[in-house]
Order: C-alpha cells, then sequence, then structure tokens
C-alpha cells in the first residue's frame, strides 16, 4: 500500500491584515484543520505554556518539501519535543468593513402580474 501524501503540501509564509508574517496551512488527513500561526519559533515547553482552550501550539517539521505543521501530540510520546514549536496566531487588527450587499432589483411590472415577451 502507498502512502498518499499530504494534501496541503506544507506550511506558506504569508502576511495577515495586522502585518505580522503568519505560518498557514491545512493540519490534518481527514477532517482538515485550516491553521494560521505565528511564523516565531518557541520552545515546546514556552508554546504549550502559551496554549489556551481555543488556541493551540503545532510541532515545527522541516521536511525536503519546507515547513510542515503537525499536531502537537509530540508532548506525550516523548516528554519534552526537541523540534521547535508555534501557537495560533491571534490578529489585533481591527474588523473590515460588513460586505456591500448588491441592491435587489425591482420587476419592470407590479407584482402578481406576468410579463409577456413579444
Amino acid at each position: 500500500m502507498t502512502y498518499r501524501p499530504s494534501s496541503s503540501g506544507g506550511a506558506r509564509r504569508v502576511r495577515c491584515r495586522c502585518g505580522r508574517t503568519v505560518l498557514r496551512q491545512l493540519v490534518g488527513q481527514r477532517a482538515a484543520l485550516d491553521v494560521v500561526a505565528n511564523a516565531d519559533e518557541l520552545p515546546a515547553a514556552a508554546a504549550a505554556a502559551l496554549r489556551e482552550p481555543n488556541r493551540l501550539d503545532w510541532c515545527v517539521r522541516a521536511t525536503k518539501h519546507g515547513t510542515d505543521l503537525r499536531w502537537a501530540d509530540c508532548h506525550r510520546r516523548r516528554g519534552d519535543c526537541p523540534r521547535p514549536h508555534v501557537i495560533d496566531h491571534q490578529c489585533t487588527a481591527p474588523p473590515g468593513p460588513p460586505a456591500r450587499r448588491r441592491p435587489t432589483r425591482t420587476p419592470p411590472v407590479s407584482e402578481g402580474q406576468l410579463a409577456l415577451d413579444a
């Protein structure tokens, strides 16, 4: 049986609207999670200290294709992980303007009346 490579292709460095450089990647094989994490690498213990219920830390692995983010379950397997970790990004930019709605068109005839093309 052959191994199916990850569909994400690794983490991309992108700029957030707050100006910080972040890593973005789909993490997971079946139910992928869209991760946006700070690009600043931390030791595993420091990243674990910043972890909150809605803010996870991620294990950073260097592959031949570039940077790859993985679930930080390495704490349970080997104690202290030797690889760097990153933490989910919390954007500080103000929310953008609301999406503009397109105006609805009024029909050329009154409601309930059919318009027949000649």
